[in-house]
Protein backbone atom coordinates (compact mmCIF):
# COMPACT_ATOMS: atom_id res chain seq x y z
CA UNK A 1 0.00 0.00 0.00
CA UNK A 2 2.96 2.16 0.67
CA UNK A 3 3.80 1.85 -2.78
CA UNK A 4 1.23 3.06 -4.41
CA UNK A 5 1.16 5.85 -2.03
CA UNK A 6 4.90 6.58 -3.44
CA UNK A 7 3.51 6.30 -6.74
CA UNK A 8 0.59 8.80 -6.24
CA UNK A 9 3.28 11.58 -4.67
CA UNK A 10 5.84 10.80 -7.12
CA UNK A 11 5.80 14.28 -8.23
CA UNK A 12 6.42 15.89 -4.93
CA UNK A 13 9.90 14.33 -5.21
CA UNK A 14 11.32 15.25 -8.59
CA UNK A 15 14.98 16.13 -9.16
CA UNK A 16 14.88 19.72 -10.50
CA UNK A 17 16.72 20.46 -13.75
CA UNK A 18 20.22 22.37 -12.63
CA UNK A 19 20.83 23.08 -16.15
CA UNK A 20 17.43 24.53 -16.32
CA UNK A 21 18.37 26.42 -12.99
CA UNK A 22 21.05 27.80 -13.86
CA UNK A 23 21.81 28.19 -17.35
CA UNK A 24 18.00 28.52 -18.34
CA UNK A 25 18.20 26.27 -20.94
CA UNK A 26 16.65 22.62 -20.92
CA UNK A 27 18.77 19.64 -21.12
CA UNK A 28 18.09 16.84 -23.52
CA UNK A 29 16.98 14.80 -20.41
CA UNK A 30 14.46 17.47 -19.20
CA UNK A 31 10.86 15.78 -18.88
CA UNK A 32 12.00 12.12 -18.19
CA UNK A 33 10.65 12.26 -14.66
CA UNK A 34 7.72 13.63 -15.38
CA UNK A 35 7.00 11.36 -18.57
CA UNK A 36 7.43 8.38 -16.22
CA UNK A 37 5.69 9.83 -13.45
CA UNK A 38 2.41 10.57 -16.46
CA UNK A 39 3.37 6.36 -16.95
CA UNK A 40 2.69 5.57 -13.76
CA UNK A 41 -0.42 7.16 -13.59
CA UNK A 42 -1.57 5.64 -16.97
CA UNK A 43 -1.34 8.66 -18.92
CA UNK A 44 0.89 6.97 -21.89
CA UNK A 45 0.26 9.67 -24.57
CA UNK A 46 0.50 12.90 -22.14
CA UNK A 47 4.01 10.85 -21.70
CA UNK A 48 4.68 10.52 -25.13
CA UNK A 49 4.23 14.28 -25.53
CA UNK A 50 6.53 15.18 -22.49
CA UNK A 51 9.30 13.20 -23.79
CA UNK A 52 9.21 10.86 -26.71
CA UNK A 53 12.25 8.73 -26.50
CA UNK A 54 10.57 7.29 -23.06
CA UNK A 55 9.30 4.19 -24.65
CA UNK A 56 12.19 3.50 -26.52
CA UNK A 57 14.50 3.69 -23.71
CA UNK A 58 12.41 1.50 -21.45
CA UNK A 59 12.34 -0.93 -23.60
CA UNK A 60 15.87 -0.58 -24.01
CA UNK A 61 16.24 -0.97 -20.38
CA UNK A 62 14.21 -3.96 -20.06
CA UNK A 63 15.84 -5.85 -22.79
CA UNK A 64 19.06 -4.60 -20.71
CA UNK A 65 17.58 -6.55 -17.61
CA UNK A 66 16.16 -9.22 -20.25
CA UNK A 67 19.81 -10.05 -21.56
CA UNK A 68 21.24 -10.32 -18.44
CA UNK A 69 19.17 -13.10 -17.56
CA UNK A 70 18.98 -14.81 -20.88
CA UNK A 71 21.21 -15.51 -23.93
CA UNK A 72 19.54 -13.85 -26.69
CA UNK A 73 20.63 -14.52 -30.00
CA UNK A 74 21.78 -11.06 -31.54
CA UNK A 75 21.29 -8.99 -28.49
CA UNK A 76 24.30 -6.63 -29.81
CA UNK A 77 22.67 -5.82 -32.47
CA UNK A 78 18.99 -5.56 -31.08
CA UNK A 79 21.39 -2.98 -27.69
CA UNK A 80 22.42 -1.01 -31.02
CA UNK A 81 19.68 -0.79 -32.56
CA UNK A 82 17.76 0.48 -29.44
CA UNK A 83 20.32 2.60 -28.82
CA UNK A 84 20.54 4.49 -31.80
CA UNK A 85 17.22 5.34 -31.88
CA UNK A 86 16.52 6.10 -28.84
CA UNK A 87 19.61 8.80 -29.17
CA UNK A 88 17.96 9.64 -32.29
CA UNK A 89 14.87 10.41 -30.72
CA UNK A 90 16.32 12.45 -27.43
CA UNK A 91 18.38 14.58 -30.00
CA UNK A 92 15.54 15.48 -32.75
CA UNK A 93 12.80 16.41 -29.41
CA UNK A 94 15.76 18.46 -28.38
CA UNK A 95 16.86 20.27 -31.61
CA UNK A 96 12.99 20.51 -32.26
CA UNK A 97 12.12 22.58 -28.58
CA UNK A 98 13.87 25.57 -29.96
CA UNK A 99 11.54 25.62 -32.94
Amino acid sequence: MQLATYILKLDEYMLPCFSKKILGVDCPGCGIQRSVALILHGEFGAAFKMYPAIYTLLLLFGFLILNNFFTIKGSNKIIISLTSITVLLIITNYILKFF
